[in-house]
């Protein structure tokens, strides 16, 4: 039964949800662009206001603890930096950009219920409420061949992930009897049988394809190439966030996914997506494609802690989805303002950004440190992030999976630095500054430029998020229940 301490606890997805509602309502009543793009941004505000105030607990088939608050906070800020970009994007669009906003205030809904969830027929909910708002917003450009047939993909290829998830979970249910994760550990306290393997299994193919992990990954260059920035930049960060998270969830709660034979298939996997989204990214002359193979890589040195799965991964994830997370928006936040006001297919052809630093100078050094820092490279948030993933991997003698790191950390660079490269060449005849000089662009300017200084920060000094980090991982292992250690 619901009580008022959870509703308490439950109050930035209340907000969040609200602030959906009274969008619709609005877009019912008046058509206004900027307006519904400001209540947007309000009730984000706002839900992250409420973040530090609602209290833990353990609502109806939900978990509120401290690694669901820090998914929640990362998954808040993102949404906001999303509608900020998107409001100058859709400028130019021609017919409804209105309900973009609501379809994006709908997905984060379901993504803070993912990360929350503490039963697998929340899990269910959640994921699909997630995933059906993004259908709409990658197909959002209908009018682009390229972006329909994004949404397209995606709600295909998410129907037969959702399809092994649901799988999964029925194997597991037919085993335990249960769908709460902590019925599922207490039935599964023993060694568990070939069914329940095959259970486990089956979910983790499911939520590999939402992943993009290697080899289920097929779909997701298609899907940045075609869709809309705004919603490839919600779908690189907020949604793989969220799914993350759940199987991290999973990994912590349910001994089954702690078997040795499903920890060498994470092993394996976690090899094949981070070396093969590296190699594939050498080879993309686009831009959206390539920043698609590297968030693949990504995920592969984040597959290091569901492998490893120590009283250490959970930190490592936390601080890794940190300085993804800020260096992802900074990236695609480029693509994103180049891109803008609307105009038909989006800027992410390499030629495209040749000299970008003599036309937008700003734009080309968010874009130098957001790639410095996809690449690891010291001074910058993502080296910290890949110091955590390679000690995590020495500390338990995981010799492969360094080795996997440090290779996909060398084949990045290559193609990060080509991409940085291009920024700087002047061609003749270019002109010298094509910036427009609206509310919207200076908006997102400053954000990015907000989001290249945090990533400089927290490489130079990353002492608060690491303790920020930590404080929130103790509280996650011990509501959590037993780490394999």
């Amino acid at each position: 039964m619901m009580t008022l301490a959870d509703l308490y606890t439950l109050l930035p997805l209340i907000v969040v949800g609200s602030t959906a509602v009274v969008a619709m309502l609005v877009i019912a009543w008046r058509r206004h662009h900027a307006g519904t793009a400001l209540i947007a941004g309000a009730g984000l505000v706002l839900a992250l206001l409420l973040l530090p105030v609602a209290s833990t607990g353990s609502p109806p088939l939900m978990q509120v603890d401290g690694l669901a608050q820090m998914a929640s906070t990362l998954v808040l800020l993102s949404a906001l930096v999303t509608v900020i970009l998107s409001h100058h994007y859709l400028t130019g669009y021609i017919g409804p950009r209105e309900e973009f906003y609501l379809l994006l205030l709908c997905a984060t809904a379901g993504a803070l219920g993912l990360v929350a969830s503490d039963h697998l027929a929340m899990l269910f909910i959640s994921l699909e409420l997630l995933s059906m708002p993004l259908y709409g917003m990658l197909a959002y450009s209908f009018r682009a061949e390229r972006s329909l047939e994004a949404g397209i993909k995606y709600l295909l290829l998410s129907a037969a992930a959702t399809a092994f998830l649901l799988f999964g979970m029925a194997l597991i249910y037919a085993r335990t009897g249960h769908l709460d994760l902590t019925g599922i550990a207490v039935a599964l306290a023993e060694s568990p049988d070939a069914w329940m393997l095959a259970g486990a299994a089956l979910m983790i193919v499911g939520l590999g394809f939402k992943l993009s992990v290697v080899p289920f990954h097929l779909w997701t260059p298609d899907v940045y190439q075609g869709g809309p920035a705004p919603a490839t930049i919600y779908l690189a960060t907020v949604s793989k966030l969220a799914v993350f998270v759940v199987l991290l969830r999973l990994v912590l709660a349910a001994p089954v996914f702690q078997a040795d034979w499903l920890q060498t298939l994470v092993t394996v996997l976690a090899l094949l997506t981070m070396l093969g989204g590296n190699l594939l990214a050498l080879f993309q002359a686009n831009l959206k494609r390539l920043l698609g193979y590297s968030s693949i890589a990504h995920f592969g040195y984040l597959l290091v802690a569901i492998a490893v799965g120590n009283a250490l991964a959970i930190e490592t994830t936390g601080v890794y989805l940190v300085t993804y997370l800020v260096t992802t928006l900074a990236a695609f936040g480029v693509v994103t303002l180049v891109s803008s006001p609307f105009g038909g297919e989006d800027a992410d052809g390499l030629p495209l950004y040749r000299g970008l630093f003599w036309r937008r100078p700003y734009l080309a050094a968010v874009m130098t440190v957001s790639f410095l820092s996809l690449a690891g490279i010291p001074l910058t948030a993502g080296f910290i992030g890949k110091f955590y993933v390679i000690a995590l991997g020495v500390a338990d003698s995981r010799w492969w999976l360094v080795g996997g790191v440090v290779a996909g950390s060398a084949i990045g660079l290559y193609y990060y630095l080509r991409v940085m490269v291009t920024l700087y060449l002047p061609e003749p005849g270019m002109r010298r500054r094509d910036v427009t000089n609206d509310w919207g662009s200076r908006l997102g300017g400053i954000t990015l430029v907000t989001l290249a200084v945090v990533i400089l920060v927290l490489g130079i000094y990353p002492a608060p998020m690491i303790d920020w980090v930590q404080e929130l991982s103790v509280s996650a292992a011990s509501v959590s229940g037993a780490w394999r250690g």
